[in-house]
């Protein structure tokens, strides 16, 4: 459904955001802004801000912020359309009229049909399995597995026939269509041969979504066939990259944190413990998409990956991620054995409930991991050991915290902690960090990339490599306003080559043309999907706290300006073809890049 840019606004500007958020939470003011416990995290000390002048909010435990429109998305979990009529009807805004289409009908009428079918199909797998002697050595391959009858009700387990179109006519009897079943990911559809079973000769787990809808299955092979386990293809009701199976479990559960494991078998052994936080992806790795479900109810996952090679490079990407989101992880150690399952079958509940306890934080995982990389008896490999964990603990932006783990650091791996904090400043905070330039440790700061998130995608690190000096600049100007006028003749929004950061950045640029100052929130209103509305409170909404002086602002602020500006002219050179003309002044430019100092001394 669309709607204009000045309806969107008018009814954003209409609804003010203390007042909104005023009526869910008790806001107490504090200085400039207003501050309460988070309403989408656990907490017991506020980290939540909303700042009136700005028109924005912010939780500085779990990473969620955005406007007004954004807080009733995420709290009612309305869609962008359901929200915006909300706080129309609210200010007596007359929206337009806006209809469904008949597709738009059409297509959330079939999503019904598709969720209702896996559902049927769920209950007779379980009668398969249960009530028949088809699914007799299904039910002794749950029973060996330690699964009591009521766990089996409860998950709602099943078995697919040995026959290879046994589903397909029973959901043809039940008057579901060719064309509906193959769309389900259930049977695929066979000109000569007919229906035919996606799932078979396989105890069988039903999949839900976060409201408890059946919207998949996974299949674990009963013999010695291949592959062992296939989970339902992705569907219009399916999305792997957004689904975790027994979130909607665990999302209720009244422990501490959420469990994420690698598989299903390992959550229901675990659930079956009692653990009843546990999760897990399905046959992917974890996402953005995942992570940004789990923040909704927790700001701490305990990862309970496998305790293999693979196991560890899944923790360290899951690590990267969650902090991407602002969640905390503690890894619980499961050697001597493989997985949670394996573990509680050989140790028994008390024994995770002290891996638990003795779960060690994200940093702490990370930091032991690279000083396996190195001989800390070999004085030149401790110190490139030191300079790497420096590195990894500039990334923490909070003060406390990061002074906290240099002083666990340092006395775990006989470091000067007095040292170790002059290096980690001079990286940075806030992903700023500091590297030499053909010189030695003391050489200006510039910006450098990211640190590593264990087994990253390197297409990941290049876009990180491309992207992060231009969330920093813009996070800088809309902190620092001033800069807008002191850049002028220097930067411009087409400096900004990403999509996102480019569309921003123009709105920034127009609005402090046309009045010398800039509104927030309103551009956080060109975003529909919540996640870009995210990454954009993020760059509007974070309070710099840069340990640096006026003259070390400066250098970077030059950085970061011939990096953004750089990355902008080897792009036009990668398409010069495509306006060749632009060569002699592109190169040009190129060449008084390497000159350019930006005084803001004066400014």
């Amino acid at each position: 459904m669309y709607y204009s840019e000045d309806i969107i606004e008018e009814v954003r500007s209409r609804n003010d955001i203390v007042d909104v958020i005023g009526g869910y939470v008790t806001l107490k003011r504090r200085g400039n802004s207003y501050m309460a416990c988070c309403p989408f995290h656990h907490e017991k000390t506020p980290s939540f801000h909303v700042n009136r002048d700005k028109q924005m909010y912010h939780c500085f435990g779990c990473g969620v912020g955005g406007n007004v429109i954004t807080f009733v998305m995420e709290y009612e979990n309305f869609s962008f359309p359901e929200a915006l009529k909300m706080l129309a009807e609210r200010a007596g805004v007359a929206l337009p009229e806006q209809n469904y289409s008949r597709e738009q009908r059409q297509r959330e009428n079939y999503k019904t049909v598709l969720k209702e079918m896996n559902r049927t199909a769920a209950i007779y797998f379980n009668y398969l399995l249960t009530a028949t002697s088809a699914g007799k050595h299904a039910l002794e391959y749950y029973h060996d597995r330690g699964f009591s009858d009521e766990t089996i009700q409860r998950f709602g387990l099943g078995y697919a026939n040995i026959y290879e179109n046994d589903l397909y006519q029973y959901l043809k009897k039940q008057g579901y269509t060719d064309a509906q079943m193959k769309d389900s990911g259930l049977v695929r559809i066979d000109e000569r041969r007919g229906g035919q079973d996606m799932f078979w000769n396989r105890a069988m787990v039903p999949i839900m979504d976060i409201n408890g809808k059946v919207v998949g299955f996974g299949g674990r092979v009963l013999g010695d066939g291949t592959p062992k386990y296939i989970n339902t293809k992705e569907t219009a009701v399916f999305d792997k990259s957004h689904t975790l199976f027994a979130m909607n479990i665990a999302r209720r559960s009244k422990r501490r944190g959420i469990i994420l494991c690698e598989g299903y078998m390992d959550v229901i052994a675990m659930h079956q413990a009692g653990f009843d936080n546990a999760a897990a992806s399905l046959g992917t790795a974890l996402t953005m998409g995942h992570a940004t479900i789990v923040k909704r109810y927790t700001d701490e996952v305990y990862l309970a990956y496998d305790s293999d090679g693979a196991g560890r490079k899944a923790t360290m990407k899951a690590i990267g991620i969650m902090r991407e989101v602002g969640i905390s992880t503690r890894i619980i150690d499961l050697k001597p054995y493989k997985d949670p399952d394996e573990f509680i079958h050989n140790l028994g509940k008390e024994a995770f409930e002290e891996r638990i306890a003795d779960a060690v934080t994200g940093i702490v995982f990370e930091i032991d991991g690279i000083a396996q990389g190195y001989n800390l008896r070999d004085p030149e490999e401790k110190i490139r050991f030191t300079k790497e964990a420096a590195k990894r603990l500039s990334a923490l932006d909070e003060p406390v915290v990061r002074h906290s783990y240099i002083e666990a650091v340092a006395e775990k791996y006989k470091i000067d902690a007095a040292d170790l904090k002059a290096m980690v400043t001079r990286y940075g905070t806030i992903g700023l960090q500091t590297q030499t330039t053909n010189m030695d440790d003391t050489a200006r700061p510039v910006i450098a990339t990211p640190p590593p998130e264990g087994n990253r995608n390197p297409r990941d690190e290049a876009a990180d490599r491309e992207t992060q000096p231009q969330r920093l600049l813009l996070t800088w100007m809309v902190g620092k306003p001033e800069l807008f006028g002191q850049l002028e003749g220097i930067l411009t929004e087409e400096d900004f080559i990403d999509e996102d950061y480019h569309t921003v950045a123009k709105r920034l640029f127009d609005q402090y043309r046309d009045s010398g100052t800039v509104n927030p929130a309103a551009i956080v209103n060109l975003f529909e999907d919540i996640e870009k509305q995210r990454l954009v409170a993020k760059i509007l909404q974070t309070e710099l706290d840069v340990e640096i002086t006026e003259d070390e602002k400066e250098r970077v602020i030059n950085d970061l300006v011939r990096k953004v500006k750089m990355a902008r002219i080897d792009y036009e050179l990668a398409h010069i073809a495509d306006n060749p003309e632009k060569l002699p002044e592109v190169i040009a430019e190129k060449a008084r890049l390497t000159k350019l100092h930006i005084s803001l001394k004066n400014g």
